[in-house]
């Protein structure tokens, strides 16, 4: 899969999704500095499903209508890289073939999809 990886990520969740065999774009390590507006119309125009934990991108797909290729929001108390992982990983093997257009929002403990 394509994945565009938020600022807020981190680089290890970068590097851990493409020791996976995964394509990544990194902003923390290719584009530091990129605003949300030009982050979502370049995930959506390349194809890249985004991973983040910034609540606005909801606004912006939802309220404003952004078009999207996938959002990964990541809604955790522990925000360690060893835990972004841990909940990547699991939500990748239970729903991975559902990823693709649609909002998901990822807690420790729930996976929730919003609207196609």
């Amino acid at each position: 899969m394509r994945f565009l990886v938020d600022e807020c990520i981190g680089p290890a969740v970068a590097e851990w999704l493409r020791e996976q065999g995964h394509e990544v774009f990194s902003v923390y390590d290719e584009a530091r500095g990129l605003d949300d507006e030009a982050i979502i119309k370049k995930a959506s125009a390349e194809n890249w499903i985004l991973i983040t934990n910034d609540k606005d991108f909801g606004e912006k797909i939802y309220r404003e209508g952004h078009p999207h290729r996938g959002v990964i929001l990541l809604r955790l108390e522990d925000q360690r890289s060893i835990m972004k992982i841990k909940v990547l990983r699991q939500l990748f093997q239970d729903y991975g073939d559902r990823l693709s257009d649609r909002f998901v929002v990822v807690t420790e403990t729930n996976v929730r999809f919003g609207q196609k």
